[in-house]
């Protein structure tokens, strides 16, 4: 979603291409340079998300493995695996798992549910469907007698898929060795295995290999050899160290090549198919961007891909790394053997994920550095490593909780990561990617975590008898995006070119001006004597006084200051906050700061001089006391009724002391709804609502102003967009978030009906003691419609779900899962950069409360004093901007004005458009850029009518007697003009006239 304006056109790929070039031809070592080219990429750019598809004949599908999905452990003759013994074995399970079965001997009994799990792969569309052999169902001792009903089987499975055109990518072995191997030979420890596995691989082709054209000899080797023969953490479970596994590895890899060269001599010719191997990969990063740190990532990824990777794809022998580092616990090739080993696949099967990623990599082949998930990195190291192979990605996906039904926001979230990932491996970085698997098809046993997590597309309930396949919305988020093979640009993802309306408020936000009363040089009565000779300081005079004259708004410089910047930056609109806590330090009028406000005074009418309208709030929460007076704060602040009366009477002083210079107002900014309590929330809306009606009553008249209350706003989007449940959810947040306080406003009176349902249900229910207090009669028509606009904030989107995944970002309450896009573009603190949230937001304002004139008063987003962030800032400004273009333009929304937050570092540190480092301003360039955008009044194009706005004036009632006076201003000048020509040629002549007569 929203293609950026401003953004990636869509030529960038190429563009992208251009800079960076594609990667070399690879060989050992190459992928090294992978780190500081990702750190050099145009930034934000290369971060945003691509709206582009894959290339035709992409090959999208979805995988599954023996033992995690087929259960039927004891039918049709199936011998045991190593994982049935392994899984047997007298275990406490952990504490977090869920009731329900321990290992494979059911799990999703896809053994006798073959047509359900067909049914499956038609509903998604796939082109292919990777999965795995099971070695002990067709040969129960590893090797022969043959178990027919296991041949038959596999028969029936690979006959449906081409009834339904899927093509069969399979695995022989997927870590479920026979029993009997490991216990007659012990298993991959022995010399002997690669030809048991050669044996069974022939048996394989020629039973099977008219229907498969894809082979995968073994499934990531590095789990099998290091973590069943070295830790010993999965099956057979031996506890060999470093030396075993690495011998295994070194039988794996043998048996491999055996298998390679047996399809390659004997059966290639005819079948015409393609082997290689599964492997499995983390990705690592530096700590820091130093040489010696990422040769030990280089080293890293040696250790667990490399160690198969480079005896296959490059010269048969391991890396020089493991070779130095490990000596003789490293197994030797003979020249004969690498030259078997090399070459030994017909491309690269990537293997990329949950299963090892963050869990089965052991911590010491991290080389102290820093385990990452970026798909992207990786498929650029192995192309640049071994020599730009073609690639197939045989697994990828995330997971979610064992508990997870069918909402798996989550889940879709990481997929639509790595798929993107991917296709930006393939547009921008040029490597050869040609498939993509998603693991997996349905829920299973998954290995070491049994049955707390899930994988699948399709959910199982495992205490079922019949185990249904029931679709997850990752179903049809995936199932649609193979049907558009990608994600191809939308009309909503393009930016529009247009302009705003005649009088559209561009401003700028400052939470609280600075605020300097200190009186300048000229104001001091004093007199001085200076003295030269001694001290050469000024000595005051005791007792000698001038007379002090009357104070100057030019007294305060750091107004002038101010209105400067402000200048410069070309808006409009100023909008601040006035501090009550300081106007009135006792929340009464018993004591009144004269001086603070001559200086608010100052300020707004120096705006008004400078042709710039400012918007003033009488409120804004801040932390120490909610900036309410102490003793209103002491008192219980907004939960006490007499906050109330206090705050009309200080809007009462602040219109009749500012009203002169101040016709737009805010009484309310940003209420904190969060940290709100129901009955405080109750008294600020009555408070809101007395305002404005005393200012309707007593100063519009003669102030010309308007009024509302600007409330914080920002969007919320269902997890799921599938799911009735999310998009539930996410209408509740917003009536909690934004409708509590806009719907007695803006709406009926009252609070909205959903919210007092919800708060119903939860008290009577769950036994919760929330309150929502009740408006009388007048009370709601007093607050009804109490508003001349529709003032907002608005900085991010939030993703919300229904399903518990993380305890930590869920709401017991709302009964809310916070969700996180992880390919949506973010900001230093975190903030999700989501234009298109606006133009939601501003729409389904107008779909409650009508064709209200709207501002958006605030909008912005931090960086971390790193210019490079400012670009960041850049891009969300110009973004936010052609968003809400689109809903003035698109939408026919009632917006009037938008204002960016916020106007420097020193009052709203990280968020300025102006930094403020030793005492000075400095504009970034997002001012610059917001100043373009306002002096264009938006996004003009070739075929954008011309707007004729007749000349704005800024109410500046001293400037009043000039402005209707401009005729005679214009006779005023010509004569001074004509005076001062006529002195000069007086002048001129009468010393020519004297040099005469001398």
């Amino acid at each position: 979603r929203g293609a950026p304006p401003g953004g990636m056109a869509p030529a960038a790929p190429v563009l992208l291409l251009l800079l960076l070039g594609r990667p070399l031809l690879g060989a050992p070592g190459q992928g090294a340079g992978t780190w500081s080219r990702f750190a050099r990429l145009p930034y934000p750019q290369d971060q945003l998300f691509l709206h582009d598809t894959f290339p035709d004949g992409f090959l999208w599908g979805a995988g599954s493995a023996a033992y995690q999905t087929e259960g039927g452990w004891r039918q049709g003759g199936k011998g045991a695996s190593v994982w049935d013994t392994f899984a047997h074995r007298p275990a406490t399970p952990p504490a977090s798992a869920p009731p329900g079965p321990t290992g494979g001997d059911v799990a999703s009994d896809s053994y006798n549910n073959l047509f359900r799990d067909a049914e499956g792969l038609r509903r998604l569309g796939v082109s292919h469907y990777r999965f795995s052999l099971a070695w002990a169902r067709l040969l129960p001792n590893g090797t022969a007698p043959i178990n027919p009903a296991g041949l038959d089987h596999y028969r029936r499975l690979l006959g449906r898929l081409r009834e339904l055109g899927i093509e069969p990518v399979v695995t022989l072995y997927h870590w479920d060795l026979p029993q009997t191997l490991q216990d007659d030979f012990g298993g991959w420890a022995s010399p002997v295995l690669p030809q048991l596995f050669s044996d069974y691989a022939e048996l394989c082709f020629r039973h099977f290999g008219g229907l498969v054209r894809y082979w995968l000899t073994m499934d990531n080797p590095y789990v099998v050899a290091w973590h069943g023969y070295g830790t010993g953490r999965l099956p057979p479970g031996v506890q060999g160290g470093p030396r075993l596994g690495y011998r295994a590895a070194h039988h794996l890899l043998q048996a491999h090549a055996k298998v390679w060269h047996l399809y390659n001599d004997h059966f290639r010719p005819t079948q015409k198919g393609k082997v290689s191997i599964a492997l499995s990969s983390h990705w690592i990063k530096p700590q820091r961007m130093t040489e010696k740190n990422i040769k030990e990532c280089q080293k890293s990824l040696d250790f667990v891909l490399g160690w198969f990777a480079k005896p296959i794809f490059i010269d048969g022998d391991y890396p020089e790394s493991m070779r130095s580092n490990l000596s003789s616990l490293l197994p030797e090739f003979s020249e004969v053997e690498k030259k078997y080993i090399k070459g030994t696949a017909d491309f690269f099967a990537l293997s990329f994920g949950a299963t090892l990623s963050f869990q089965l990599l052991d911590s010491h082949m991290k080389f102290q550095q820093l385990e990452s998930i970026s798909l992207r990195q990786l498929l650029y190291w192995i192309s640049s490593e071994y020599n730009n192979p073609q690639i197939f990605i045989v697994e990828n996906s995330w997971f979610v909780s064992g508990s997870t039904k069918r909402d798996d926001a989550k889940y879709i979230y990481y997929l639509k990561k790595f798929i993107m990932e991917t296709l930006k491996a393939i547009r921008y970085d040029g490597v050869n990617v040609f498939g993509y698997t998603v693991w997996s098809l349905l829920d299973g046993f998954e290995w070491h975590r049994g049955y707390s997590i899930r994988r699948g597309l399709f959910y199982v309930d495992f205490q079922s008898h019949d185990k249904k396949l029931m679709p997850k919305s990752s179903v049809l988020f995936y199932q649609k995006l193979i049907e558009k093979n990608g994600f191809p640009p939308l009309p909503e993802n393009q930016p529009i070119e247009g302009v705003f309306p005649c009088g559209f408020a561009w401003g700028i936000v400052d939470n609280y001006i600075q605020v300097d009363t200190t009186p300048a040089q000229f104001f001091d009565s004093n007199v001085y004597v200076w003295d030269v000779h001694q001290t050469k300081k000024l000595i005051k005079v005791d007792g000698v006084f001038t007379s002090r004259r009357k104070r100057h708004c030019v007294d305060f410089a750091a107004i002038r200051l101010q209105i400067s910047l402000l200048q410069e930056m070309h808006v409009t609109h100023f909008h601040f906050s006035l501090k009550w806590s300081s106007i009135l330090p006792l929340g009464n009028l018993s004591v009144v700061n004269h001086t603070l406000v001559h200086y608010y005074q100052c300020f707004a009418s120096e705006l008004l001089r400078a042709n710039i309208t400012p918007v003033v709030a009488l409120w804004q929460p801040m932390s120490e006391n909610q900036e309410l007076p102490v003793s209103l704060a002491k008192c219980g602040a907004w939960e006490n009724p007499e906050t109330v009366q206090a705050f009309v009477e200080y809007a009462k002083f602040s219109f009749m002391s500012l009203g002169g210079h101040v016709k737009f107002w805010i009484t309310m900014n940003e209420p904190p709804v969060k940290n709100l309590t129901y009955t405080a929330g109750h008294n600020l809306l009555k408070a809101h609502a007395k305002a404005w009606h005393l200012y309707d009553k007593e100063f519009r008249r003669s102030q010309k102003g308007k009024i509302s209350i600007a409330l914080q706003a920002d969007w919320v989007e269902p997890a799921c967009p599938f799911s009735r449940n999310d998009q539930e959810v996410a209408d509740r947040i917003l009536e909690f978030d934004i409708g509590w306080l806009a719907e007695p406003i803006f709406g009926n009176g009252d609070y909205p009906q959903a919210m007092r349902a919800w708060l119903h249900r939860r008290n009577s229910v769950d036994l919760y003691n929330f309150h929502l207090p009740y408006f009388s009669e007048d009370e709601k028509k007093l607050i009804q419609g109490s508003f001349d606009f529709f003032a907002l904030s608005h900085y991010t989107t939030t993703l919300v779900g229904w399903e518990k995944e993380d305890a930590l970002k869920y709401d017991h309450f709302l009964e809310v899962q916070m969700i996180n896009d992880i390919t949506w573009l973010h900001s230093p603190s975190r903030a999700a950069v989501v234009p298109w949230g606006l133009r939601k937001l501003l729409k389904w304002v107008k779909s409650k409360y009508g064709d209200v004139p709207i501002y958006v008063m605030a909008n912005g987003i931090d960086d971390d004093h790193n210019m490079v962030h400012d670009k960041v800032r850049v891009y969300y400004i110009e973004n936010y901007i052609n968003e809400a273009l689109k809903a003035y333009t698109l939408d026919n929304v009632n917006l009037q004005g938008y204002f960016v937050y916020s106007f420097n570092d020193r009052t709203a540190p990280k968020y300025g458009l102006y930094s403020y480092v030793a005492n000075q301003y400095e504009p970034k360039p997002s001012m610059k850029h917001y100043r373009e955008i306002i002096d264009s009044n938006g996004f003009p194009g070739p075929e954008t009518p011309k707007l004729l706005c007749p000349e704005e004036i800024a109410s500046c009632p001293e400037c009043h007697f000039f402005r209707t006076r401009k005729s005679l201003l214009a006779f005023v000048s010509f004569i001074f003009v004509a005076f001062i020509v006529t002195i000069f040629f007086i002048t001129y002549y009468s010393k020519k006239v004297e040099r005469r007569y001398k």
